[in-house]
């Protein structure tokens, strides 16, 4: 079987503690086409990804979480690949499980593969906040409701797209910020694409950056109100256009 072509992303901002901790666990055949986007950091993020020799790109200012993985798929698909892999420079996902991801999409059964922190039942135990990990769970539990789907999570900075996925997928016009990751989730699940889920360990430690608890709230709401905003597509009440086609 013909190896696919594969890019890692690494939607970086004031990643200069985990970025190299985060490179290092990059099984070595993925290290040849690394894109990093740097968010406007204000650490050394961008000289230590430039010494690693990854391709750097930098926005002049902080667009937001989602407005950097807008950037990593557009420089991403120029690439040509087979497979996008997103993984977080903070170290919280492990990249070691790269190849199992890549290896779920090449067996031809699933168009997307996630990395859940659920799934393995070990996220409090690896330093989920308890408040994260109940509004997680709900609202995947909502999520699915209003989907018809059953992730485990919907949440997780760890995933992998066939490449026919992002091209097909309009989320240069969804929002910049962590919503991002809901919107184009929702837009996978509406065209009918199959998702598949791996369980990874969840490492949350001082250095690793996350969304604070108001940041987290915005979030909560986004993703309640988006759901919904499917629900009432997969009803035949309202198509919204970022989501669905026009019936």
């Amino acid at each position: 079987m013909k190896k696919p072509k594969v890019v890692i992303v690494l939607p970086a901002y004031n990643a200069e503690k985990t970025l190299l901790k985060t490179y290092k666990d990059i099984p070595q055949e993925y290290k040849k086409n690394i894109i990093l986007v740097d968010d406007s950091s204000a650490d050394k993020t961008v000289k230590i990804a430039k010494k690693l020799g990854l391709k750097v790109f930098v926005h002049k200012k902080n667009l937001g979480y989602g407005g950097n993985q807008k950037t990593c798929y557009k420089q991403a698909l120029k690439l040509k690949p087979d497979i996008i892999i997103m993984v977080h420079p903070d170290y919280q996902y492990d990249p070691k499980l790269i190849p199992a991801l890549v290896a779920m999409i090449q067996s031809g059964n699933y168009d997307v593969v996630l990395g859940s922190r659920i799934l393995g039942g070990g996220a409090l135990k690896g330093g989920m906040p308890l408040y994260k990990y109940i509004s997680n769970r709900f609202l995947t539990f909502f999520e699915n409701l209003c989907t018809g789907v059953k992730l485990s999570e919907y949440h997780t900075g760890l995933r992998a797209y066939k490449a026919g996925v992002l091209k097909t997928i309009n989320f240069q016009k969804n929002s910049n910020d962590f919503v991002f990751d809901n919107q184009i989730l929702l837009q996978i699940i509406a065209k009918n694409y199959r998702i598949g889920e791996i369980s990874c360990p969840t490492k949350y430690f001082k250095e690793a950056s996350s969304a604070n608890f108001w940041r987290s709230l915005i979030y909560g709401f986004g993703c309640v109100y988006w759901s919904i905003i499917y629900f009432l597509g997969r009803i035949k009440i309202y198509y919204h256009p970022l989501i669905f086609k026009k019936k």
